[in-house]
């Protein structure tokens, strides 16, 4: 399918690109998440999976492989396996997070309950094993299993950095580059592996997905400190409420003078947090510079993505993934 000039956003266009695709990775998803023996299982997932999101991820692995000249079926099911293993991360982190709200939407263990959550979430990687293996490809599924491990280890990595001030940026990006960048990387890996493409497009592919995922996460972490709800999906000011420390606090703690020390200990390790703080954090960011330095870590992760695309097909899929790395920090700008 052609693209539609009318769509404006990077991922809108490659949404029509690939809209055939899509159909028929939505068709798949539907069709896998349906239970005979227990219908809170379609229910709790269709309430995530068809709430709207930008299906950004599932779009990556149709795009490597249609940039790699694939015209097989399988990167339909590799999409949904990528999707699914994305929402069962969804759920289980509602859960972790206690959060209310996510794209949104109120979280569905807030409209059913923490079991169902995890539960949902548990079928959903075993359904997404089951679409991995259809696929015949062996390395694939070494690069997905990799990956869903990887996502839990961040998120565990994220749970024991969390509260505490002596988190670097080196354990940061650690953390990033497991919840956010490995499934990002991986969607657009096995696309081209897929595809049969060359070694060093398989990298290239790798590269840019890795490199989008940690611009994609950074700028979302600055958005809960400089965004709205409609931007991020959830309320904004909820990792300062969870007491997260991501890039922008880490910036603002290495340069704090001690009485901002004092503030940092006492909201985020101790967790005592009063009407106003945000808007505190918010202007000692400002003072330092923070936000702006991270800001420019995410432009920085974004043109390494870019130039990871050089050595891929020449293709129009290939620009719209150019373009989606601008755009991705471009939120922010």
């Amino acid at each position: 399918m052609g693209l539609d000039e009318g769509a404006q956003k990077p991922h809108d266009q490659l949404a029509a690109w690939l809209a055939d695709d899509m159909a028929a990775v939505n068709l798949l998803i539907r069709d896998r998440m349906a239970s005979k023996h227990a219908p809170r299982i379609p229910e709790v997932t269709a309430h995530l999976v068809e709430a709207g999101g930008k299906r950004l991820r599932p779009m990556l692995t149709l795009a490597a492989a249609r940039m790699c000249g694939y015209d097989g079926p399988f990167h339909v099911h590799l999409a949904a396996t990528v999707e699914f293993i994305h929402t069962a991360t969804l759920l289980h982190d509602d859960v972790v997070d206690e959060s209310a709200r996510r794209r949104g939407r109120p979280t569905a263990n807030l409209l059913w309950d923490n079991k169902s959550s995890v539960l949902v979430g548990d079928y959903l990687f075993s359904r997404s094993f089951q679409l991995m293996v259809e696929t015949g490809n062996l390395r694939v599924l070494d690069i997905l299993a990799n990956a869903s491990a990887t996502i839990a280890e961040g998120e565990v990595l994220q749970l024991t950095a969390a509260q505490d001030l002596a988190t670097t940026e080196e354990i940061y990006l650690q953390v990033v580059r497991g919840k956010t960048a490995a499934l990002f990387s991986a969607a657009t890996e096995v696309g081209g592996i897929i595809a049969g493409a060359p070694e060093a497009q398989v990298e290239a592919l790798f590269t840019y997905g890795d490199a989008l995922g940690v611009a994609f996460q950074i700028v979302d972490d600055l958005l809960d400190y400089d965004g709205t709800d409609k931007d991020i999906g959830k309320n904004t000011g909820d990792d300062f409420r969870e007491r997260k420390v991501t890039l922008p606090v880490i910036r603002a703690v290495a340069n704090a003078s001690p009485e901002e020390r004092a503030f940092w200990v006492r909201v985020i390790e101790k967790g005592d947090q009063q009407p106003g703080d945000l808007d505190q954090a918010r202007t000692i960011m400002a003072c330092h510079g923070a936000m702006q330095s991270a800001r420019a870590e995410a432009m920085a992760w974004a043109a390494k993505a870019r130039a990871a695309l050089v050595g891929l097909p020449d293709h129009p899929l290939r620009a719209m993934l150019n373009n989606l790395a601008t755009y991705v920090v471009a939120r922010i700008s």
